[in-house]
């Protein structure tokens, strides 16, 4: 395996090959593959969100985030059907993802999050053939972003100007990195496939409705920055397996207390002005995290680097907790649900249970 390569890996990947490797010398390069990995990514992430948001405005940077995100997964990840309609539904997915969210706010709470279901499931339906291969969570926490952040007027145009960049950008990476797969398969195949005896299926209804159902309660509810509920219930809900529900609600409860108990003890020897800088700190610790109890951790401080500027400190973790406790609670309370009406009208495949 080459050092470029080796840069590709996820951090689990690497892990594991460091325990495998034979020699000194090899686990010495995966090693360092692993400490440079991180460091490009942030390295990629600032260089690209931070000069685009001012051109085109801050209130656009959440969609910088999940184009990132996107970017970093079309090169790997495909759609799991032929070039053609592949590239047609990714533009699709932009086109969903600059429409859906400002027109879900636009509209009361019920149709607002009716559309938001529908659009999150055609998402879901065209990018996650493939559902272990992370799309799922992938788009799920683009959509979140931006449902929570519409833009309306000049900066709606400058939105539309991104995602057209976005699409270019990522439909000639995808084009080049898998035009050559999957010939024989269409996108209207799978298509044919969707019903409710499929346990894909059932698991792309599942994170569509669960997803837009916390949104629309955090709407209603008068709480500040419900996004964040919005996160964790689509976190909770993104993985192929009924079975893991349960034991990520509770990770994601342990982490994001150890990340307020973190960033509260930082905040006694740091001072509030620097501690707001410790964003790409919290970027590059994340390239290092396989449990998602610390993926969980690392995030909420990163969130509270941005929130607390605005809430301060107490009120800043007091919506971090109040929030993710909704948002999983919420989700685990629907798909306690879901699968109870899902069992009553069919008995579909279930997918198998996998890692978090």
């Amino acid at each position: 395996m080459s050092f470029y390569t080796m840069l590709q890996q996820d951090p689990a990947v690497l892990k594991a090959a460091i325990a495998a490797a034979d020699t000194t010398r090899e686990k010495r390069t995966l090693c360092l593959a692993m400490l440079v990995r991180p460091l490009l990514i942030v390295a990629f992430a600032m260089a690209m969100i931070a000069p685009l948001s001012q051109i085109f405005g801050s209130e656009n940077s959440p969609f910088l985030v999940g184009l990132f995100c996107i970017l970093l997964a079309v090169r790997f990840v495909d759609f799991g059907y032929c070039i053609r309609d592949s590239l047609i539904n990714l533009a699709v997915v932009f086109a969903l993802l600059l429409f859906a969210p400002v027109g879900a706010a636009l509209l009361p709470p019920v149709p607002g999050m009716l559309l938001n279901f529908a659009a999150m499931l055609v998402i879901f339906v065209m990018t996650t053939v493939q559902p272990k291969m992370g799309n799922g969570g992938l788009y799920s926490f683009a959509y979140v972003f931006l449902a929570g952040s519409p833009v309306t007027g000049a900066l709606l145009w400058k939105r539309a100007l991104l995602v057209a960049l976005g699409f270019l950008v990522c439909g000639i990476i995808f084009f080049c990195k898998h035009r050559t797969k999957h010939h024989d398969t269409s996108f209207l195949q799978i298509l044919r496939s969707f019903r409710l005896s499929d346990a894909r299926s059932c698991w792309q209804i599942r994170l569509a409705l669960g997803t837009s159902l916390v949104l629309m309660v955090g709407q209603l509810l008068p709480m500040e920055h419900w996004i964040w509920a919005g996160f964790a219930g689509a976190s909770l809900l993104s993985p192929y397996t009924s079975g893991n529900v349960g034991e990520r609600f509770t990770q994601r409860i342990v982490g994001t207390a150890a990340g307020c108990t973190v960033f509260f003890l930082a905040s006694l020897v740091i001072p509030l002005p620097v501690l707001a800088l410790l964003g790409p700190v919290c970027g590059i610790v994340l390239g290092f995290c396989v449990d998602y109890r610390y993926k969980t951790a690392v995030n909420c401080c990163s969130a509270l680097t941005m929130a607390v500027g605005v809430y301060g400190l107490p009120g800043a973790m007091f919506l971090r907790v109040c929030n993710n406790l909704l948002g999983v609670a919420l989700a685990a309370g629907f798909a306690l649900l879901y699968e109870w009406a899902l069992n009553r009208c069919t008995v579909p495949e279930r997918p198998e249970a996998q890692n978090s």
